[in-house]
Parts: C-alpha cells; structure tokens; sequence
C-alpha cells in the first residue's frame, strides 16, 4: 500500500488528535488511465479514529467532507471513519467534467484500496444526497465487502420525471448560489434551502448552542467551514450538478442491492426542497427488506438539524449490520 501524500498546508476542522491519516490518493494514477492534464485527477481524505468499524461517508452536491463534522467527531471515538471530498469541490482536485456517480464512485473504490480497506465484508457506507447516488454505484459494484449501508435523503433518478425534478425553492436557490461570490449573502440562500424556517428561527438545542437559534449557530458552523474550505470552481459545481441530474439506477439493480446487503436504512425528512422524499419511498419500495424512516419537520440538512439522534441510528445500523452480516447467508 502506497504511503499517502499529508501536506501540512491543506486546512480541516476536524480534531488532530483523532486522524489517523490524510492526504491525496492519487487516483488516475493507481487506476492505471492515460492522464492529461484536464482529466488527472486526485481526491482529499482524512481517516479518524481506530475502532473496528470501518465507516465510509460520502457527501453530496458541492460539499466537501466537513459538512460531516457532527459525525466525524462522534464516531471516531469509537470506530475508523474515512471521509473524502469529492472531485470537484473542496481539498481535492477538479478534472474535466461532467461528472457521473459511477465515475465518483470508481474514485471511492480507489481509495478503500488505497488506505486498505479491502479485507472482506468490513464496510459501513453512509451516503448522503449526491453521497446517497454514488453510494448505491459503490454498493452495486462491491456488494460482498460492505455490512450495511445508509442513504439519506437521496434518490436512485428511476423514480419517474416528476419524482426527479428538484422543487422550485431548491432549483432556484442553486442559481442563485451558482452566481454568488459573497459569503454573507451565499449563507442566506443556503440555511433556508437546506432546513425548515421554523426550525431555523427556533431555541437551539445543538451543541455549543449558548441560548442561540439554530439559525445563529448554523450560521456560525456554515461560516467556519467556508472559511476554511477550498473555493469550489464554477466547472467544479457545473460536473458535480451533471452527476446528479444523470444519476439512474434501474428498479432490477434496486431489487439486487436490496438482497446483497445485509442491513440497509434509508432515512429522509418530510420538508427537503432539494430531492423529494417521494424518491426514498421509491427506494424502499424496490428494496423492501429496508428500514425506511421519514423524519417530521426536518430538511435536506438532517445530518446538521438532528446530528444526536442520526448518530444514534446509524450506530444501532451498524450494530445490526455487522449482527446480520455475521450470519448465513452473509458469512
């Protein structure tokens, strides 16, 4: 296994003392592909924690790997969290676009190989949004070495054109946010479109809350990482924009995922204005032994709105993965 690349230069929020690795996996390089010097490309992780769960998160559109800064925190004091920012946004490179999930999710099976987490039906993968689409195309690819696997406000782009289409609210606030280069104003656009008002204008009871509204301390954790993330490129949002729009995974490769296994949770709210949660009653409809959950009163934010109670969820999926998975027909 290569030695990863850590510079010293490239910023993260995440606490130092739980990474265990970070850097950039070369990825056209280890694939092997004729590399110009539009289309080579490498991919930003960070590894935290040593615990004996092996827990991937994906993240979705035009987000880099800090929006799982509640999840990171929480699981790696317990398990081995592997985080990454996709092409095209954050630490990592921007090769010539437009993207697909499948290509995204060649660049994830990458770096399991590549950080060497390759031994066998070990892996939790957690995918949310854009994260949710290139989580399925890993999935359907290495099947036998993943324990479970949570899709979270996500859809497979099968579910018919109305179903796909993104609300109006969502649809113009990512114009918006296409042609913005204030910060200030950027955050505007983004609170609403990713949570409920009311929940935004409503008594905090997240951590470090200090008697603030969940809009006031959003906003603090939203500046905090624009602050010390990358600025993602126009072509980087347009490539990215492209892999969810084609995203289409078939009712038949649904069915097979469902039976390949051994716990799926796919998880949405019931006020997302970015992928409608009709699109995750899709899913479960085609990969019925699922657990299907719709959360009251919450958005496409749902990892930031409710970190304690999806953290607690996904650690009881894990617990049931890795229960179910120790046993026939999974062993």
């Amino acid at each position: 296994m290569a030695e990863a690349i850590a510079p010293a230069e490239l910023p993260t929020i995440f606490d130092a003392s739980t990474c265990v690795r970070k850097g950039m996996c070369p990825v056209m390089a280890l694939q092997g592909q004729e590399k110009t010097a539009m289309q080579s490309h490498s991919i930003y992780f960070e590894q935290h924690g040593t615990g004996p769960e092996k827990v991937v998160f994906i993240m979705g559109l035009n987000t880099s790997s800090f929006g799982w800064i509640y999840q990171v925190k929480h699981f790696a004091q317990t398990h081995s969290v592997l985080v990454m920012d996709n092409r095209g946004v954050g630490n990592s490179d921007t090769p010539k676009g437009p993207y697909t999930t499948s290509a995204l999710s060649e660049d994830i099976l990458t770096l399991l190989e590549y950080v060497g987490w390759n031994n066998g039906r070990e892996l939790h993968i957690v995918g949310i949004s854009l994260g949710g689409m290139i989580a399925q195309e890993l999935a359907l690819r290495i099947p036998e070495r993943i324990l479970s696997l949570t899709l979270v406000v996500t859809k497979a782009g099968s579910a018919g054109l109305v179903s796909n289409l993104t609300p109006w609210k969502g649809i113009s606030s990512l114009v918006w946010l296409t042609f913005t280069t204030d910060d200030s104003k950027k955050m505007d656009i983004v609170l609403p479109m990713l949570y409920p008002e009311e929940w935004l204008d409503a008594k905090s009871t997240l951590p470090n809350a200090k008697g603030r509204t969940n809009r006031e301390v959003v906003r603090e954790g939203l500046a905090y990482r624009i602050k010390n993330t990358r600025k993602q490129t126009l072509a980087g949002s347009i490539a990215q924009t492209a892999a969810a729009r084609s995203h289409h995974v078939t009712s038949d490769r649904l069915h097979k995922l469902g039976q390949s296994i051994p716990k799926i949770w796919i998880v949405t709210g019931d006020v997302d204005h970015l992928v409608k949660p009709v699109n995750s009653e899709f899913l479960h409809q085609h990969m019925p032994q699922a657990e299907y959950q719709v959360w009251k009163g919450v958005g496409h934010g749902i990892i930031g709105q409710e970190p304690e109670k999806f953290n607690k969820n996904l650690e009881r999926v894990i617990r049931e993965g890795r229960e179910i998975g120790s046993k026939a027909p999974w062993v």
